[in-house]
Formats: C-alpha cells, sequence, structure tokens
C-alpha cells in the first residue's frame, strides 16, 4: 500500500464516517455519500440552530460533534467552536485582524481543517494557527510576515491541507509547508502573493503531488520539498485565481471568471492542453464533478451570472439556467444541495440534461457565497456577515 494512501486513510479514521473535517469535505471535493430527506415540508426544513461569527467567507468543517468557522467584528478575527447539534459555544480564540473590506464585506475566507485533536487555520493576513480541536487552546502559531511573505490582494483564501507530518498553505509565490507539530517552516517557494484557491492533492504516476494555484500559473509541487515538477500560465485580472483546480484522474480542470477554463493532461510529467476554452468562467468557489460532468456557476459575481453543466471530457456546454443566477454547491448521495447568493437552499437531481429540482427553501437572508457543509445529517451555511444556521436534513 502506498504512503499517500496510508495518510488518507489514517486521516478518515481520525474523523466518523459522516463527518465534513475540512474545506470542500472529506475528500475536498465537495462530495458526501450521505442520505437526506428529498421532501421538505411547505416552511422548509427545520433550522435546529442559529448563531452569530461575524463577518467573513469562511465555510464550515465538522468534527467529532463539533462544528468550526471564523469571523469578524470589530477588527478581531475569531476562531468558533459549537456542539454542532445543539449550537452551544465550546471556545473562541481571537486575535487582532483587519476586516479587509475591498468590494466585498471582508473578514477571512480560508476554512478550519481538522484533523483528531487538532485545528488548524490561517488568518486572512497570514497568522497561522495550530489549536487543541477540543478546548481551543494554542498548541503553536506561526505568523508568515515574519518569513517576509506577501499577502494578496484580497488575504489569504486557501484552506490548510495536511499531508503527513505537513500543513501545507497557498501561500508565498508557489506554497509554503509548516511542521504539523511545530510550526516551523519546512520549505518556503518564494514570498510573493499568491492567487485564492486551497492546495489540492493528486496523483502523478505513483506519487502525490500537490497543486498550487499560485497569482499566474497553476504550480505541481512535490509535497515533502516543494520542489517545483512544472507550472502552467494562467494569467487573469487582479490575479483571482480563485476556484480549486478539479482532479479526474490524470486531468485536471481549472477555471477563473476573466479568463475561461482549460482541461490539462498530465502525460509524462508535464501538462498537455486539452482544450482552452470560453465555455465556463467559475470566479468564487469550485462546482461538483459528477458522473463525468461539471456542475458549476459561471460569471463574475454580481454581473451577468448562471448555473450550467458542462461535458468535461469533450469541452462542450449541455444546459444553462438563470434559477439559480449564482451561488454555491455541494453533492450528497448523487443530489446537488445548492446555496444561491441570496439564501435559498434547492434540492436537485442532476443530469446531462437538467436539473430537476426535487425541493427549495429559504435558509438565510444576506449575501451567501460561501460553500454549505454536511454532516451527520445537518447542513451548515452562513452569510456575508456572520449569520449561521443549522439545518436539519437526517433521512
Amino acid at each position: 500500500m502506498k504512503f499517500g494512501l496510508l495518510a488518507i486513510l489514517w486521516f478518515s479514521h481520525c474523523a466518523l464516517a459522516a463527518d465534513w473535517p475540512q474545506w470542500r469535505g472529506p475528500n475536498r471535493n465537495s462530495i458526501s455519500q450521505e442520505q437526506i430527506i428529498t421532501q421538505w415540508p411547505a416552511e422548509g426544513p427545520k433550522i435546529l440552530w442559529r448563531a452569530s461569527v461575524g463577518a467573513g467567507f469562511s465555510s464550515i468543517s465538522i468534527s467529532h460533534g463539533r462544528a468550526y468557522t471564523m469571523g469578524n467584528s470589530q477588527d478581531k478575527e475569531t476562531v468558533w467552536c459549537f456542539d454542532a447539534e445543539t449550537g452551544k459555544t465550546i471556545w473562541k480564540h481571537s486575535y487582532d485582524s483587519k476586516l479587509g473590506a475591498v468590494y466585498h464585506e471582508g473578514g477571512p475566507v480560508s476554512t478550519p481543517t481538522i484533523d483528531g485533536n487538532r485545528l488548524f487555520s490561517i488568518s486572512k493576513w497570514g497568522d497561522v494557527f495550530c489549536l487543541d480541536a477540543a478546548k481551543g487552546t494554542v498548541v503553536w502559531e506561526h505568523d508568515l510576515r515574519t518569513d517576509g511573505v506577501i499577502s494578496n490582494r484580497w488575504g489569504f483564501a486557501g484552506a490548510p491541507l495536511l499531508w503527513n507530518d505537513l500543513v501545507i498553505l497557498n501561500a508565498g509565490g508557489a506554497g509554503t509547508a509548516l511542521d504539523r507539530k511545530t510550526g516551523h517552516v519546512v520549505w518556503l517557494n518564494g514570498t510573493q502573493p499568491t492567487g485564492y484557491a486551497s492546495p489540492v492533492v493528486y496523483r502523478s504516476g505513483t506519487k502525490d503531488c500537490v497543486l498550487i494555484f499560485a497569482a499566474k500559473h497553476l504550480v505541481a509541487v512535490e509535497p515533502r520539498t516543494g520542489h517545483e515538477l512544472w507550472r502552467f500560465p494562467w494569467e487573469t485580472g487582479w490575479d483571482t485565481n480563485n476556484p480549486d483546480p478539479l482532479i479526474d484522474g490524470d486531468r485536471i480542470f481549472i477555471s477563473s471568471f476573466s479568463r475561461g477554463c482549460a482541461l490539462l493532461s498530465i502525460t509524462n510529467g508535464q501538462p498537455q492542453v486539452v482544450y482552452d476554452k470560453k465555455i465556463l468562467h467559475m470566479h468564487l468557489s469550485a462546482g461538483v464533478f459528477l458522473n463525468g460532468h461539471l456542475y458549476a456557476f459561471n460569471g463574475e459575481a454580481k454581473q451577468q451570472t448562471d448555473f450550467r453543466c458542462i461535458d468535461l471530457l469533450r469541452g462542450e456546454v449541455n444546459w444553462t439556467r438563470k434559477d439559480p443566477a449564482f451561488g454555491s454547491l455541494i453533492c450528497a448521495n448523487g443530489k446537488l444541495l445548492v446555496l444561491s447568493e441570496k439564501g435559498e437552499l434547492l434540492l436537485g437531481e442532476p443530469s446531462s440534461s437538467g436539473l430537476n429540482l426535487l425541493a427549495r427553501a429559504q435558509v438565510l437572508g444576506g449575501l451567501c457565497w460561501t460553500p454549505p457543509a454536511l454532516a451527520n445529517g445537518l447542513l451548515y451555511a452562513r452569510n456575508s456577515r456572520g449569520d449561521l444556521v443549522c439545518v436539519a436534513l437526517k433521512k
């Protein structure tokens, strides 16, 4: 058994089977195998609890009966820990951090990563923490600014990736790795600003590689050393490489709202362009790849947008629709859970011919750009001002 697979199995063992312990879920692909209810009452599914966590776009991580997220209030950033079923505050950890409201409400964008009894987070401006997941006490902290690392315009957004004994961050020119136990720098690939996507693991032959969607390139690195394996140019306005790269075997899909999209095939350890088209312009969160099709929102937020399905291999649009027009989505047992930017939750069966809506309900107000999270039959969603809800979807 390969070492990378052992690491994945070990990570899974440390979390409950239906937990959502990191950005985009157990496998960082926004897909859950949970069975959920598909028929909702007229008033919508029951909201179990609400909380206010402060401004930001951090999503929610759920592990061992606790739910975690981040927010900013009065220039203080806070990592929150709630009882996942009752919403009772278990602990919170706060530190000074400027709101950074540039063209949006500001606040932290990254999502905490949980592994066993440890939580790893990165603040908007480069404070990296390892906290005791049950108590909130600081195990270690590291300020990337002391290494000369410069934040991008909207601050650090990528969620920490745990790989063996490393915490890998989309920080610096092409990634940074800290020692999981001490927080010491293991490798640092430059100090210049980067993109906004989270690091992603993919297999190249028999080895793990990590993708860093940097400011102007997609960069593949060897995770233990940070050695650069290859880079693919991808320039966008304001260096807004935001959505995570999506993996399909030996193929990698990337997209940015001002640049379009591309499918790359890794051949002999190097990227080859399958297509480079304008069929999809993802702006904020990545879509969901399911049965050969990619379901995602197209266009720049607050501009002309739509929801669409593309055939990933052929690079063709199967369908588009304007309801919903913008938001984020995850998948539960083959069905899509879509949170519109206006706070409406929609449940639908996707196919290459359309989206069959099964249920919909208003669960939030305000601006909702943050993808929801699903764990143990409960869905967690938030808006930009920090209103957080827990919605019962248990089968």
